[in-house]
């Protein structure tokens, strides 16, 4: 016992000496370290919110899954089971006639079957990209009313507007340009849509499911 506090004594008149020397010293706590007061973020009025964040599509790559995605995140934000005020269904907003086209007659198996969801799409690219190609050719690489045009951005339009529609919108170089009810065009889904690598999709005349 001893022995120990002999040992220790020199360390604790250390001890006090240092608490004594900096008690009253001012110490200074460097800019990083210090805590800031959370910064305000402003929102503006015309984005979509939830749970006081803004929604943003997930970002998957400007491959074909992350084209069909981010498609369908502005259709239905990614849910298979709704149906919108016009009686568009599913993730990728069907209307009735368009999947009767490719061999679906019942909206109500659609819409509670995901995977054909996923297969009609596909499908319907396949046909969008027959009908339209050779004005994929042609106009791929330029420029309509300040949009550069691209495969995907062409190819997204179609799926808003239909193939038919794209083309007059090409063809009159922007003149024509329709909106559906709620306000999206074919210039806005050619810009919005643009640069995804489409090559995985096959062109198909008339595909079925």
């Amino acid at each position: 016992m001893r022995r120990w506090i002999y040992v220790s004594s020199p360390l604790i008149v250390m001890f006090i000496f240092i608490s004594f020397g900096f008690k009253n010293q001012e110490v200074t706590v460097p800019e990083t370290l210090k805590v800031k007061e959370p910064t305000k973020v402003l929102f503006p009025k015309n984005k979509t919110y939830f749970t006081g964040l803004v929604v943003v599509p997930p970002f998957l790559g400007s491959s074909y899954i992350g084209f069909k995605e981010a498609l369908a995140f502005k259709e239905s934000q990614g849910n298979y089971f709704v149906t919108n005020t016009l009686g568009y269904l599913g993730k990728y907003q069907f209307g009735v006639e368009t999947l009767e086209l490719m061999g679906v007659y019942n909206p109500t198996i659609f819409l509670n079957d995901p995977v054909l969801q996923e297969r009609v799409f596909y499908t319907n690219v396949s046909r969008n990209k027959w009908i339209l190609r050779r004005d994929i050719q042609r106009f791929v690489g330029k420029k309509i009313g300040g949009i550069v045009v691209t495969e995907s951005g062409m190819l997204a339009a179609a799926h808003l507007a239909g193939a038919g529609n794209v083309q007059k919108y090409l063809r009159s170089y922007g003149s024509y340009n329709v909106a559906d009810a709620y306000g999206s065009t074919v210039s806005k889904y050619l810009k919005k849509f643009s640069g995804y690598d489409i090559s995985y999709v096959s062109p198909k005349r008339n595909p079925k499911i």
